[in-house]
């Protein structure tokens, strides 16, 4: 699959929800419900993150159990990672920064990669070799919707799914920009509540969040 190919993949994938739950697991039997609940809330994309031990395993367990999901893999930071998630049915990979191993690892994948950026420099290193997709992180630290309003002048081509410090009530503000294709964040299924294993509080945010976006 070529790097323009993987693009469209990724575009299709957002149209579907532009919204993405960021999500560390501590609890493989808190992976389904939790699942469930934001699907029943509106919401069939999302991150699992690297971030514990469990994101690989949590990976597998959605690929085979909810195969109707749209599952990516976060917290990425190197190939044996990625290829791990790439062997457990992610079918995406999201990265907090962009590495040239990181970069290479996209071009020769299965599976789109979205890698992180927080400067020009970083989306130049990537836009040069084709990508056109990119996470903003972390969003609000380095310069949030006032950075991807400059990001456009430059990289008119180019659009981003910012996050990190992202909440429900500033999510609006960066989906309204022509350069923003969604915007993740972990305020769909706060940690809090997964511990509390509360799906009901978390399909109602799921809900609310689906509704004002």
């Amino acid at each position: 699959m070529s790097l323009a190919e993987k693009t469209r993949v990724l575009d299709r994938l957002f149209a579907r929800s532009c919204l993405l739950p960021v999500i560390s697991i501590d609890d493989l039997s808190d992976v389904l419900p939790l699942a469930d609940a934001l699907a029943d809330g509106g919401i069939e994309t999302i991150e699992i993150t690297l971030r514990t031990a469990l994101g690989v395993p949590a990976i597998e367990l959605l690929s085979r159990e909810r195969p109707t999901l749209c599952v990516g893999a976060g917290t990425v930071l190197n190939k044996e990672q990625f290829q791990a998630v790439q062997d457990a049915g992610a079918q995406f990979v999201v990265t907090p920064g962009c590495t040239d191993t990181l970069l290479q690892c996209g071009l020769n994948s299965a599976i789109p990669l979205l890698p992180g950026v927080a400067t020009a420099s970083d989306v130049l290193s990537g836009y040069q070799l084709g990508y056109r997709r990119f996470k903003l992180f972390p969003a609000q630290a380095c310069g949030g919707v006032s950075l991807l309003k400059a990001f456009s002048g430059p990289f008119a081509d180019v659009r981003f799914c910012p996050t990190g410090g992202i909440t429900l009530e500033s999510a609006g503000d960066y989906l309204a920009l022509p350069n923003v294709m969604c915007v993740g964040g972990t305020w769909m299924a706060p940690p809090a509540l997964i511990r509390a294993r509360d799906w009901v509080a978390i399909r109602r945010l799921s809900q609310e969040s689906v509704s004002l976006m």
